[in-house]
């Protein structure tokens, strides 16, 4: 099979593992509530931590970044860097729609940060720091995660690798649409601080 014939699969493959809801699956093997009738209703880290179970948290967290790392290293070692950028890409759309759950997945941080490590380490490292410093700063969730999506494509391109900035720019806005809820909060002051009752 040519390279060019394994971009398709590399997508399916990664849109396959992106939509694996490691947060629904850990809720119900440890026996809480539906997941998507809590919080926000979505299946990422962010929600499971509303559960009181800061373990299932975590390891949903890992589980979904790993997810992402997974899929672009396999599509990468078998077909080239193309197909793991394209492996990239089905699995943060397969986290924000899995077709198993009706579309209704996750917002895509933890996703983001584990393509990120398969294409790029050195990114998901800034990635982490930013979202960390405006973590502490802030206090928001939300806004780090936008603060150090908006900055990723950004870092991309400036250390000479346009393909991947073009690719996380993609991403960065579909970030920014799966958050578009808490943007509004943001902006009105009603969004949760980490840590808040």
């Amino acid at each position: 099979m040519s390279a060019s014939a394994w971009l398709p699969v590399a997508f399916v493959l990664g849109y396959l593992f992106g939509s694996i809801p490691f947060g629904l699956i850990l809720t119900r093997l440890a026996g809480t509530q539906d997941l998507r009738s809590i919080g926000s209703g979505n299946i990422g880290a962010t929600n499971v931590l509303r559960t009181g179970r800061k373990g299932l948290a975590a390891a949903t967290l890992l589980l979904d970044m790993l997810k992402g790392t997974a899929a672009v290293i396999i599509a990468g070692f078998y077909a080239g860097p193309n197909a793991a950028m394209l492996a990239a890409l089905g699995a943060f759309l397969g986290h924000l729609f899995p077709v198993w759950l009706k579309f209704r997945g996750g917002k895509g941080v933890a996703v983001y940060i584990g393509v990120l490590i398969g294409l790029f380490w050195p990114a998901a490292v800034v990635f982490c720091v930013l979202w960390l410093a405006t973590a502490v700063t802030s206090r928001y969730s939300s806004l780090s995660a936008l603060v150090a999506s908006f900055v990723t494509p950004i870092f991309l391109w400036w250390f000479g690798h346009p393909a991947l900035a073009s690719l996380f720019a993609v991403l960065t806005l579909l970030l920014f649409y799966m958050h578009r809820e808490n943007i509004r909060r943001l902006q009105t002051g009603t969004e949760g601080r980490i840590g808040a009752k």
